[in-house]
């Protein structure tokens, strides 16, 4: 017999903590959910180093602000999403393969600019590319720029390119840097206006339909009722009558007037 306060016996312990451990393991499947409408989706939780979470063997990159924390992870039946919390911090297509990683450019995007010269040799980068989100007008203007800025400056301004993708679509920053290539400006802000300017442009017919009226051209509502009236064909109205309300009066003879007074 054990005394009071005494720690169990090893083999006692022992099972203890495997129920408990099967407790936690029977809650932990509990998140998983599998019905004939919908996908298995299962949530997991994953630390993350070199902007990396692990999840069954694969490796998915997650943005380089969530290093060192313990994020959650999705697992659906063809991606992966990753949350902080309640907010949703990556989305990548699940890896059906063992041991690989799904890398996305744009997570590393804010340590390359401080280290341009890992830049080129970026598994993220070699992704990209083969995904078609890197494309050769990316790599003809980043040769440009490296020419005329040298290779350090030169692949930090097609980085700062790249972080405006996270505000302009994908198609117009490609316009703008093909714009940019041709003109010769080599530089991240001449790239956003030129994107911005092709994005100006697809929405410019959509505003010529109706357009807004401004200070320089201001349609007022009389001549607006006037424009859609149908058209009035009957003869103007003569105000010809009205004339002899022009004549003057004619005024006395002063010096008669005077005669005839006493």
């Amino acid at each position: 017999m054990g005394c009071r306060g005494r720690r169990p016996p090893h083999p006692v312990a022992a099972q203890d903590d495997r129920r408990v451990l099967r407790r936690r393991a029977a809650r932990c499947c509990s998140r998983c959910r599998t019905s004939r409408s919908r996908p298995a989706v299962c949530s997991v939780c994953g630390w993350t180093d070199y902007a990396q979470v692990s999840v069954r063997t694969n490796r998915y990159s997650v943005p380089v602000g969530l290093i060192g924390r313990t994020v959650r992870v999705m697992l659906h039946a063809s991606e992966v999403v990753v949350y902080d919390g309640r907010k949703e911090v990556a989305r990548h297509e699940r890896l059906i393969a063992k041991g690989q990683a799904r890398l996305e450019l744009d997570h590393y995007l804010e340590a390359l600019v401080r280290k341009p010269g890992a830049f080129p040799g970026a598994t993220a980068l070699e992704q990209a590319r083969s995904a078609g989100k890197f494309t050769p007008v990316h790599d003809a203007w980043w040769a440009a720029a490296c020419k005329a800025h040298g290779d350090r400056d030169g692949t930090r301004a097609l980085i700062e390119v790249l972080l405006l993708g996270r505000h302009l679509p994908h198609e117009y920053l490609v316009t703008g840097l093909a714009a940019a290539l041709r003109a010769g400006a080599l530089t991240a802000d001449a790239v956003a206006l030129e994107a911005r300017k092709a994005a100006e442009a697809d929405e410019a017919p959509a505003a010529t339909t109706e357009p807004e009226p401004d200070r320089a051209s201001v349609t007022f509502l009389t001549e607006r009722r006037l424009a859609h009236l149908p058209p009035d064909n009957r003869p103007l109205p003569s105000v010809a009558a009205y004339d002899q309300l022009l004549r003057p009066r004619q005024r006395p003879n002063r010096s008669a007037a005077e005669g005839e007074t006493p």
